[in-house]
Parts: structure tokens; C-alpha cells; sequence
């Protein structure tokens, strides 16, 4: 059988043995992992994750939908975001989800009126700026002080002041996230100290938290993925245990995406011409910024493989066929690769799909899913596949 490229193929069994390393990681039963729906949002992912255990991070009103319709219950679905919309607010609060992360004084005005409207009252969780450097990507670090995300620490008091006055408001937890894509477990460390020192302050006005609601952020190894598909979780929840204070019967609540999801996928796309240039050869794919945005977002790094070709390396600048320039996805050293390869574009499963457009009214890139059938039989048909391992 063959298939149009570009297309997404999503390895399940590696989706499946990353969520049970995860879970397996977590030695305190007072941790709950709530997916973030943002890093993938196609409805087998979602269908996989959910059987795991995983509540869902939502970050907009129709990720709660598309969460509610997939079966995750409202109790483990929590809503953050810096610009919530009414309407958002009240799918959240007339569901009565876990908890809405609250990013501003004035968004809890917003938040009592809806629950008064709804004569209930909603779960407040104060989403905190802490300060934090991430030490990532300037575009996807959100705990300094510069960021636009949170509630400043110092003023946590007046926004507690302001949670009293309200009849419909109940601060059940805090909630942190400094950044995407972190490779040190420093900042998580660095974390951990803040949100200790932000408990105790609280703790000390006489406020108990049910939750402790640290983000997100662990990354993955997008240079050489093969070497870790499946991040160490166990060092990831260690950090927490060691350094994080937890009151008796308090809960501590993580937002992973990428950490889950994206070793799983891969973009497959093929080659439609090699232009020799005066700097360097192009190799011109079908697959372009309108399916895998990233590289031209962030300067985001893919690692590259032909899966047609098992020939002398040589370097070429992989781009694709959008009218843009910064429609590309770098430069790669390649076996020689000629019209008609196919190349797989590595660790894309997370931000990946998600991103897709339809500018230049491109179609979007479909998903295919290993338990169909294998990248091997997809591909077959058109041109040989040949083993990395010979690469």
C-alpha cells in the first residue's frame, strides 16, 4: 500500500512503553500526571494516554471538549491559560474540572461572576510566576519575571486578599510551569525552592493547599533520539521528591507533553527534486512548514534519516516547498540522496501535527499509526527501505 506524503506515523508500542516507564516512575501515590493537550491532540493519542491513568491539561475550551468527549472525567481536567475567554470559563465551571489556573487579579472577577451565574462554587488554582530561568529556547521560556504568564510572587498576598471577598472562589492549589523543552533538572530544583518558599508564606496566613500543580517541561533528545527514546522519569519525580515540601495528603499535579509524545511521532516526506546550489545542495521535500512549523518557529533542530538510501554521506540543506525561506528544516549529512527518497524527520510527535496549517492551502498531513501498518509496508511499494543500522 502506498500513501500520499507528507504524513505523520505515530509508533504506538513506543507510545505505550514511554507511558508505562512514566507511571512506573512515580513511587508517591499523591502524584497525578495530567497530559498536556497542546503537544498532541490527535484522538488515538489522546485515547492512549487516557487508558494509562492521565488526567488532561487544557489550555483552551476546546481542548476541554475534545477531552470530555474522549472520556477523561471532569476531575482530572484542569484549564490554564493567560487569556481565558468567557465562554471558556464557564465550560470550565459549569463541568465543575479540577481546577481553573488563575493568571490575573482580575480574571478572578471574571471567574466569581460565572460560578455565581452557575450557583457553584470553582476551584481556583493561582498559576505563580516564579522567576524561574528555564534555561531553553527564549520562545518557549515562560517563568521570568519578562514573561506574560502568572501572577507575580509578590503579588500572591493581595491576590489572596482579593479570593476572600468572593463567595464563589475556593483556592484549592498553586500552580507553576518556567518553560518547555528543559534538559537540566536544575531549574526543576530551583523550582521546587520557590514553590516551598510561596507554600509557607501561605501556609503562615493560614491557607492549606489540596494541590501543588508544578508544570511542565521536560525535554527530550532531539540530536540523537535513537540514544533516549524514553526520557528518565525517575530522575525527573526524584527531583520533586527531595526537594519539594508536601504537606499530609497533598496532592502534586505534573503537565507533561513533549516528555510523553514526542519520540512516538515522525513526519515522513519525500523528495522531489536535488537542486545543486552555489552555498550547498537542496534537498526539496514535500513536507514544508506548513506540517512540521517548529524549525522555523524556534530554529528547532530535527534530526533527519532517508530511508531509501544506504550511499556515501553527503551534505544537504533539507527544505521544503513553501514560499518562504524559512521553510526548512536545516542542514543534514545524508547517504546520497536522489528524487523520490524518502525521508523521515525525527522526534516529531510533539508540536508537530498540532502546528499544522494550511497555508499556500496545502493539504494537512494525515496521521497513520503502527498497529495499521508498519513505516516499512507504507513505504515498500514505492521504494525500498533500508535499515539505519546500515547507516
Amino acid at each position: 500500500m502506498s500513501l500520499k506524503t507528507p504524513f505523520y506515523y505515530y509508533d504506538l508500542e513506543l507510545l505505550n512503553q514511554t507511558l508505562e516507564s512514566m507511571t512506573a516512575a512515580i513511587q508517591n501515590p499523591n502524584f497525578k500526571v495530567h497530559y498536556a493537550v497542546k503537544a498532541n491532540a490527535e484522538d488515538r493519542i489522546l485515547q492512549t494516554i487516557k487508558e494509562h491513568g492521565l488526567g488532561a491539561d487544557c489550555v483552551s475550551g476546546n481542548e476541554i471538549k475534545k477531552a470530555l468527549a474522549l472520556g477523561f472525567e471532569p476531575k482530572e481536567i484542569v484549564l490554564a491559560g493567560i487569556g481565558k475567554s468567557d465562554e471558556e470559563l464557564d465550560l470550565a465551571i459549569s463541568h465543575n474540572i479540577h481546577s481553573i489556573n488563575c493568571e490575573s487579579i482580575e480574571e478572578l472577577e471574571v471567574i466569581d461572576a460565572i460560578a455565581k451565574k452557575h450557583d457553584t462554587i470553582a476551584n481556583i488554582a493561582f498559576r505563580i510566576n516564579p522567576n524561574v530561568d528555564a534555561h531553553t529556547h527564549h520562545k518557549i521560556t515562560t517563568g521570568l519575571n519578562e514573561n506574560k504568564f502568572g501572577i507575580p510572587i509578590s503579588e500572591i498576598d493581595t491576590a489572596v486578599d482579593e479570593i476572600l471577598k468572593h463567595k464563589n472562589l475556593a483556592l484549592k492549589g498553586i500552580h507553576f510551569h518556567i518553560g518547555s523543552q528543559i534538559l537540566s533538572l536544575n531549574p526543576f530544583a530551583n523550582l521546587c525552592q520557590q514553590a516551598n518558599r510561596v507554600t509557607e508564606g501561605l501556609k503562615a496566613r493560614g491557607v492549606i493547599l489540596e494541590h501543588i500543580n508544578v508544570g511542565g517541561g521536560l525535554g527530550i533528545n532531539y540530536s540523537d533520539p535513537e540514544s533516549q527514546l524514553v526520557p528518565n522519569f525517575e530522575e525527573y519525580f526524584r527531583v520533586f521528591e527531595k526537594f519539594l515540601n508536601v504537606e499530609d495528603g497533598q496532592t502534586v499535579h505534573f503537565e507533561l507533553g513533549r516528555s510523553i509524545v514526542g519520540q512516538a511521532g515522525s513526519l515522513i516526506s519525500k523528495v522531489l527534486y536535488v537542486k545543486k546550489g552555489a552555498a550547498s545542495n537542496f534537498a526539496i521535500i514535500d513536507a514544508g512548514m506548513t506540517d512540521l512549523m517548529r524549525p522555523a518557529l524556534y530554529n528547532a533542530f530535527h534530526k533527519i534519516d532517508n530511508l531509501s538510501s544506504s550511499g556515501e554521506q553527503e551534505s544537504y540543506h533539507v527544505v521544503g516547498p513553501i514560499c518562504e525561506s524559512s521553510d526548512t528544516f536545516g542542514k543534514s549529512e545524508l547517504p546520497k540522496t536522489s528524487r523520490g527518497d524518502f525521508l523521515v524527520i525525527r522526534s516529531a510527535g510533539a508540536y508537530g501535527q498540532v502546528l499544522s496549517s494550511n497555508y499556500n492551502l496545502r493539504d494537512r498531513a494525515e496521521a497513520v499509526y503502527s498497529d495499521v501498518m508498519s513505516l516499512e509496508e507504507y513505504i515498500a511499494p514505492n521504494r525500498p527501505l533500508v535499515s539505519l543500522a546500515a547507516q
